[in-house]
């Protein structure tokens, strides 16, 4: 045998110069002999070759023979205990990083046998002229004596201290884990895998009488055909689940005997012992965690209550996210039912929704479409969102969207159907409330009244694919308007041309962590713009970059893209309430005639028709107590005539009266009698209506003045 620079042989003496504390003399000499009997030897580390000599005393000490010895440090970690290992390997690099002249650390080995043993070590660092380490010398004894019970639980077991971290640590991670696949991906990492010191991990959950291993670390160590046990079968974990306790498996033999079944599957993996651990819920199984180790043999008793401990934290952990998962499915499906099962076909429009739960860690919304079909080929659009992430906000969802379809089908115009719907939900006595913006279209002419109660501004694409904000005025949500009796919504119409799309979608879309709403509807433009020009694609991207950027909240997209080169439908109807003193709704109104009478293709009588439609309607508001109803219907037969009807609640009949002095009034009628094809009076419930007709000619290319 080689002896190192701290001792010699009983063939050779020793050559020692220094003591461990680095000064010349005969120390190393005395302790040489002394270290025998006593369990205590010397090491001489070369820091620039990586090699490190010891005396028989050392090697001793590790249960280590000398023909088995190869100079490398590395060969040592056999018996070193994996975590008391990584603690002094860091204890060395600190010394030599700080520039300290020695060090010194109390750690555990294992002997050939299986025993485990305390050992000391110091050691004394030494440096060239640089001060950059080039030699480590010191000694090594056996201080399984000298450390008693008591002076381990002062704090010299830092095996304990760090696997008591483990298990605070992973209880801190779990308390962030929602999900089951989030617990699983936990334990399937390969770094919480070595700070449990286990070679291998799997864990089960119980399913209809059978064990389902959901996890595995590392990848593909699962025994094949174990995927799923019945909890009668002789496996480990089925044991657990059947008797609720803890399994420890102290060493290969215990392992052979008690699963002679699984032992030949695992035995070829260094498998030297295994904890397995029910997992238990509300004094009930719902799975089992099984750690196996390759470098240990038994189990101390504060090591068995900390993987108990570990167990049971785990064992809550999936409970909650069972729950949760339960809770997040069943609102979904609520939700998911209240949705339109189909949209409906709509005559010279192209429609696409989409709706994005927000699964990635968040709860389920109230956000909703809906298309709803009207007469004379009319549709009602609509997108809102309610208050809150639970069942109860998609539970309000639903009976809003019911209420909003019945009264549009019932044929209020859109600012009574919001009016209504938020006087509905005032009354459900809830503390929710909703945002909403519902838009009616006439895909013939491309008319839109837009109504918008707290919601987001909607977009329009142009036919070249470039969008920009469409900025229509709103009222208050839906509920706070009727508690604070402020029903009025103004309507904005817009006529979409042929090729144009409008979109509608819930805030979840554009809202962006550290962003403020101009910001995430710059971005949605600049989205939309870049995005792909087929309709449903383009929903798909929209939802797609939302998951990309990680998105907190509910999305519902709904997209309309009116197509073009349609003639317009017979029968085809346009209904604009006008209320007294509402300039915006007169607008409003004479703008649904110029779309009509434009898109319908009533050629060179556009110009008197718009003209008699305002006459009419203004004669309505200045004459009578209420407001007026502007109604525009193509009517049927051989010649092709525009209708415009205006009724009010005034059963006084309308006369012809001398134009004033100033001549700017009492020509009405006159206008009327004048430019019309045909006009009379007709007597409706409590008012009458007032109408009047042009014959008009059949269009070419209608679209063409659209």
């Amino acid at each position: 045998m080689t002896a190192g620079r701290g001792g010699g042989t009983a063939a050779e003496p020793c050559r020692c110069t220094v003591d461990a504390a680095g000064s010349a003399g005969t120390t190393c000499c005395f302790l040489h002999d002394f270290g025998r009997e006593f369990r205590m030897g010397s090491f001489d580390w070369d820091l620039l070759t990586g090699r490190m000599t010891m005396d028989e005393g050392a090697l001793d000490v590790f249960d280590m023979p000398a023909d088995e010895y190869d100079g490398d440090p590395a060969t040592l970690g056999s018996r070193v205990l994996t975590d008391e290992g990584r603690r002094l390997d860091s204890l060395v690099a600190q010394a030599l990083k700080d520039g300290s002249a020695h060090y010194g650390a109390y750690f555990r080995i294992r002997t050939r046998d299986g025993v485990q043993r305390w050992t000391h070590t110091q050691g004394v660092v030494r440096r060239d002229a640089d001060g950059r380490p080039v030699r480590i010398i010191g000694l090594v004894r056996d201080a399984s004596e000298e450390l008693t019970e008591s002076a381990a639980r002062l704090g010299l077991d830092e095996g304990r201290r760090q696997r008591t971290s483990v298990v605070e640590g992973m209880t801190a991670a779990l308390a962030h884990a929602r999900t089951v696949q989030d617990i699983i991906d936990l334990l399937n990492d390969s770094q919480g895998l070595a700070h449990f010191g286990a070679a291998s991990l799997v864990m089960g959950l119980l399913e209809s009488g059978r064990i389902h291993l959901v996890a595995e670390g590392p990848a593909g160590a699962f025994v094949p055909g174990t995927r799923f046990t019945r909890v009668d079968e002789p496996y480990p974990m089925s044991e657990v689940v059947r008797t609720l306790n803890p399994r420890f498996i102290e060493s290969p033999e215990d392992f052979a005997a008690s699963y002679p079944i699984l032992w030949p599957h695992i035995s070829g993996l260094g498998i030297t012992s295994a904890a397995y651990l029910p997992l238990i819920a509300q004094a009930r199984p719902i799975g089992a965690l099984g750690l196996l180790y390759s470098d240990r043999t038994g189990f101390s008793p504060d090591e068995r209550n900390l993987l108990v401990a570990l167990g049971s934290s785990i064992a809550q952990s999936l409970q909650r996210a069972m729950l949760y998962e339960q809770d997040h499915d069943l609102a979904e499906g609520l939700q998911q039912a209240m949705l339109p099962r189909r949209i409906p076909d709509v005559p010279g429009a192209q429609i696409a929704v989409r709706y994005r739960s927000a699964r990635l860690g968040r709860d389920i919304g109230g956000d909703w479409y809906d298309i709803i079909p009207l007469p004379g080929g009319r549709v009602g659009a609509v997108i809102g969102d309610v208050q809150g992430h639970d069942t109860h906000a998609a539970a309000v969802m639903g009976q809003l969207r019911i209420v909003l379809r019945a009264y549009a089908a019932e044929g209020h115009t859109p600012a009574t159907v919001m009016a209504r719907a938020s006087v509905f939900l005032h009354e459900l006595d809830t503390e929710r409330f909703a945002t909403c913006t519902y838009a009616e279209t006439d895909p013939a002419t491309g008319l839109v009244q837009i109504v918008r109660a707290g919601h987001v501004d909607p977009m329009l694409q142009d036919r070249d694919g470039s969008a920009r904000r469409l900025p229509v005025e709103g009222g208050l949500p839906l509920g706070l308007s009727a508690e604070f009796g402020r029903l009025e919504y103004p309507v904005t119409a817009v006529e979409l041309d042929p090729g144009q799309t409008l979109l509608l979608y819930t805030d979840g879309l554009v809202e962006k962590p550290g962003a403020d709403l101009d910001e995430g509807l710059q971005w949605l433009t600049s989205l939309v713009r870049r995005g792909p020009r087929d309709l449903g694609l383009l929903a798909d991207h929209l939802c797609d970059v939302v998951d990309e950027r990680g998105g907190e909240d509910d999305v519902a997209v709904l997209l309309l893209r009116r197509e073009g080169d349609r003639s317009p439908q017979a029968g085809g109807r346009l209904q604009q309430h006008v209320g007294q003193n509402d300039p915006e709704a007169l607008s409003s109104a004479r703008h649904m005639i110029r779309a009509a009478v434009r898109a319908w293709g009533a050629g060179s009588r556009s110009d008197e028709i718009e003209l008699v439609a305002d006459e009419l309607t203004t004669n309505a508001l200045m004459h009578t107590d209420g407001g007026a109803i502007v109604t525009l219907r193509m009517l049927t037969g051989p010649e092709r005539r525009l209708r415009v009807e205006v009724e009010d609640r005034s059963s006084a009949l309308p006369r012809r009266r001398e134009a004033g002095e100033s001549g700017v009034s009492g020509r009405g009628l006159l206008l009327v009698e004048r430019l019309s094809d045909a006009w009379g009076v007709e007597p409706r419930g409590g008012g009458k209506c007032v109408w009047c007709e042009f014959a008009t000619e059949q269009p070419g290319e209608w679209a063409e003045g659209s």
